[in-house]
């Protein structure tokens, strides 16, 4: 059992910077793969970004690319997701996630067994 626990959401204008963290806790030694999701009110959860237990491999979804960086520090056990550019759609819960699962599927919700309470992200236009 994982125990994940973010930090760092609020209200931030277009265009600024939030930086979000996950604090894991438990059998972290077991998760290879650590993901950020998010969901809009309304709307369903969807992947973000993720990173691999070594820090080898990262994912993004198009809507992020080139804004967000995802990264982790393993000493800490701590995953982290720095948002920049951000844009009013950006706005949502943002849940932190792990799984022992490992390859293509790193952006499916299903994949995941251990999530955080989540944080909210407002962006104001």
């Amino acid at each position: 059992q994982v125990h994940l626990i973010e930090s760092g959401g609020g209200l931030v204008q277009a265009g600024g910077s939030l930086s979000l963290s996950c604090a894991a806790s438990g059998r972290t030694f077991s998760m290879n793969t650590w993901g950020w999701f998010r969901q809009a009110p309304g709307k369903e959860r969807e992947f973000v970004a993720s990173i691999t237990r070594s820090g080898g491999s990262t994912n993004y979804a198009d809507s992020v690319k080139g804004r967000f960086t995802i990264s982790r520090d393993n000493a800490k056990n701590t995953v982290y997701l720095q948002m920049s550019s951000l844009k009013p759609e950006d706005t949502a819960v943002y849940y932190c996630a792990a799984t022992d699962y490992i390859g293509n599927y790193y952006w499916r919700v299903d994949i995941y067994n251990s999530w955080g309470q989540g944080t909210q992200v407002t962006v104001s236009s």
